[in-house]
């Protein structure tokens, strides 16, 4: 019987073996194992310009383990993130950014790091705009428009001579316009079901947070309607008078009311 148990253990060991070479086997091989952080670098730029995103992100991975510390591992940094935008996944793209910025406040990468975060939020920002679909804005959230024009702002501020920032610049025009058409829609939605008092309210923070706006002009038209639903005649003609002050062609002028006229933002 010992005799038996003593010829198994080298069996066994055989077997053991052999599934463990099996597995090793069975295990893909990295190709990119004996790359520089150069061609790793240079192999996910080609994949960004095919359009290959997801490819593009898993060798942005693999060179920021390799080269880490390094400048070319900080551009693996935020180029994976525009990646992750380009695919839509913009909370992880946001994530790789505010990271970057936080640990890297010197890098010569910074400004374009701050365009990409304010870039990211302004495209969700832009369903601020689906209104053209009809969608009820009070429905939204501004919180992404906000952040897109803090990032903006942040950029400008910093770096007035980078080349992200003249368009930074226009595009904060569009959200502060966006951000001013939502706070008058919001002031219409409550003036159309007679909630005048909240109407006033929405109206007049539209005109003291963006004032010079085209919305400025419905927020005037909503504080005449609403003071003269609410029989304020003082305040409804000290409105007017700013309103006519302002913009004297304004269809508002006439009679029409603030439900009523095409808005600026609206093409048809």
């Amino acid at each position: 019987m010992q005799s038996f148990r003593l010829s198994m253990v080298p069996t066994c060991l055989v077997l053991a073996a052999g599934l463990i070479l099996s597995g090793c086997a069975n295990t893909p091989s990295d190709p990119t194992a004996g790359w520089s952080p150069e061609k790793l670098y240079s192999e996910a730029r080609d994949e960004v310009n095919a359009g290959a995103w997801d490819k593009a992100i898993g060798y942005y991975e693999k060179l920021e383990g390799r080269a880490a510390g390094t400048v070319l591992a900080q551009q693996a940094q935020i180029d994976k993130a525009f990646a992750q935008f380009k695919t839509g996944s913009k909370i992880e793209a946001l994530a790789i950014l505010d990271r970057f910025i936080r640990l890297h406040p010197t890098s010569p990468a910074l400004d374009y790091a701050l365009y990409l975060k304010g870039l990211v939020n302004f495209n969700d920002n832009l369903g601020l705009f689906s209104f053209l679909t009809r969608q009820d804005l009070t429905e939204r959230d501004q919180k992404a428009a906000k952040d897109s024009y803090e990032a903006f702002l942040e950029l400008t501020t910093r770096f007035p001579d980078s080349k992200y920032s003249n368009d930074a610049r226009q595009r904060m025009v569009h959200v502060v316009n966006s951000l001013a058409a939502y706070e008058v829609h919001v002031a219409r939605y409550y003036a159309k079901r007679g909630a005048h008092v909240a109407a006033i309210n929405r109206a007049q923070q539209a005109i003291t947070d963006f004032d010079g706006t085209p919305a400025t002009e419905e927020a005037l038209a909503i504080l005449v309607q609403s003071y003269d639903a609410m029989g304020m005649t003082v305040l409804r003609d000290d409105a007017q008078r700013v309103l006519r002050k302002n913009f004297p062609q304004s269809p508002y002028l006439t009679g029409v009311t603030a439900s009523q006229t095409k808005r600026w933002w609206r093409p048809w």
